[in-house]
């Protein structure tokens, strides 16, 4: 079983930065695909941005110039470093192992960008 824990979130400024963490269980972290998502209150899930294993990276056109997502595949931990935050980036961001229907989720970490 894969299992992911989020952590990193919290309270920001606009304009502000955050970094998140994903830590990833299991020996075969490097050959998984990694995504980032985020849930704002009744919206549905999107995807914020995505890396291979190759490191090839995919961002949502909202954030892309903004964020980065990046892998330590030593440490088995997915980074996402979120520059020049917007009030319309509060939401629950969460980390997945990006399989269509795998399903495998963590419990995802609040970020909140106010004024």
């Amino acid at each position: 079983q894969v299992q992911l824990v989020e952590s990193g979130g919290g309270l920001v400024q606009p304009g502000g930065s955050l970094r998140l963490s994903c830590a990833v269980s299991g020996s075969i972290f490097s050959i998984y695909p990694m995504g980032w998502y985020r849930q704002a209150p009744v919206k549905q899930r999107e995807l914020v941005a995505r890396i291979a294993s190759s490191g090839r990276t995919n961002y949502a056109d909202v954030v892309k110039g903004r964020f980065t997502i990046s892998r330590d595949n030593a440490k088995n931990t997915v980074y996402l470093q979120m520059n020049n935050l917007k009030l319309e980036d509060s939401a629950v961001y969460y980390c997945t192992v990006d399989i269509p229907g795998l399903g495998y989720w963590g419990q995802g970490t609040q970020v909140t960008v106010s004024s």
